[in-house]
């Protein structure tokens, strides 16, 4: 039983980014949508170190983070935060499905 490192860091940077969001520019929306998808990254992880074909919520998690973020960036054309996260969490959704491959 293998601890996914990569998950659980993933998963403290999205609750990160949700908290630091809240800080900078007061949002609450950012801090609970941070914490929410940071949770269910974070739950992945944990369920992707039992069994590492049980990617099916980590799977979702990223891929709508990638979504949703990807628009914002498109949007806004700013980089941080949402190109940084569109980023982070296509390279996680490319990562897990690699792991079931």
């Amino acid at each position: 039983m293998a601890i996914d490192w990569i998950g659980f860091g993933y998963a403290a940077a999205v609750a990160i980014g949700g908290f630091f969001g809240y800080k900078r520019k007061g949002s609450v929306m950012s801090l609970i949508a941070g914490l929410l998808f940071g949770s269910l990254s974070c739950y992945g992880a944990y369920l992707i170190s039992n069994n590492p074909k049980d990617v099916k919520l980590s799977l979702i998690a990223a891929f709508t983070l990638t979504v949703v973020m990807g628009m914002r960036y498109k949007r806004s054309r700013k980089l941080m935060p949402a190109g940084l996260m569109a980023g982070l969490s296509f390279l996680m959704v490319l990562r897990i499905i690699f792991l079931v491959l």
